[in-house]
């Protein structure tokens, strides 16, 4: 029989976090939803102990949405450093937090410098930990689609998109925690990889948007520079299961 294990999700009350929590609960864990909402704060270090105390591992999906490199920069970083140093007081085995994938070389994207901020502030903690880097969810392909819209039309990079659903990313973040540290990153991309006008065409054509979509090779990614695989895992990733065609008929 599978030892039930007691797993803090920080940001739990998040789209990925919300679907984390039911995984393990179904499967018989303790899952404690850790969010600001219940007294549990990781950039004030607000309940930490409590939260932590007999835990056997955390998982962190929290997120702050800001342009503004020094305020998201602080929040990763002070958010990570009061939970490893938390998670290690209490003796928690195992860090995982959900980052995303190539944000060390999209930096230049203000929310990208937070995500490699937290990711090193982990890496050097002394706390075991995985880092699990994702491409874009199924599920932010709207906000892209109205992001990248003009003058009657959608221009997007002309890069490769891979994207995935919350639903795969929850499962990877809980098989993860449930598993060893790897004390390194692993990648996570959707079950299709293809032009990113591709993937918003199929999404507006979902949606009976007939606005054309086009690739253009000076659009960055939000402040960040992109090339062909910019988006996509470069070598060996955890491959999801749901499709964007599979996700949209759901």
């Amino acid at each position: 029989m599978t030892k039930m294990k007691k797993v803090v999700v920080i940001g739990g009350t998040g789209l990925i976090g919300s679907k984390a929590v039911k995984l393990l609960r179904d499967a018989g864990h303790e899952a404690v939803v850790a969010s600001s909402r219940n007294g549990i704060n990781a950039y004030t270090g607000e309940g930490l102990a409590d939260a932590l105390a007999g835990a056997d591992a955390v998982i962190d999906v929290s997120n702050m949405m800001s342009f503004d490199k020094t305020v998201i920069t602080d929040f990763f970083g002070t958010s990570s450093s009061n939970l490893t140093i938390a998670e290690k007081a209490a003796g928690v085995r195992h860090h995982v937090v959900l980052s995303i994938v190539n944000a060390d070389q999209l930096a230049a994207n203000p929310y990208m410098a937070g995500k490699l901020a937290q990711e090193e502030t982990v890496a050097a903690s002394g706390q075991g930990y995985t880092i699990v880097r994702a491409t874009q969810f199924h599920e932010f392909i709207e906000t892209l689609a109205g992001a990248y819209a003009a003058d009657g039309a959608v221009k997007v990079p002309d890069t490769d998109f891979q994207p995935i659903a919350a639903d795969d990313v929850a499962a990877a973040l809980v098989e993860a925690a449930l598993g060893e540290p790897r004390n390194g990153t692993v990648d996570l991309a959707g079950p299709e990889r293809g032009p990113f006008e591709s993937f918003i065409r199929t999404y507006l054509d979902a949606r009976g948007d007939a606005r054309p979509v086009k690739a253009d090779e000076a659009v960055d990614y939000f402040g960040a520079p992109v090339v062909a695989g910019s988006l996509v895992p470069g070598g060996d990733y955890i491959k999801g299961r749901i499709t964007l065609t599979e996700w949209l008929k759901a």
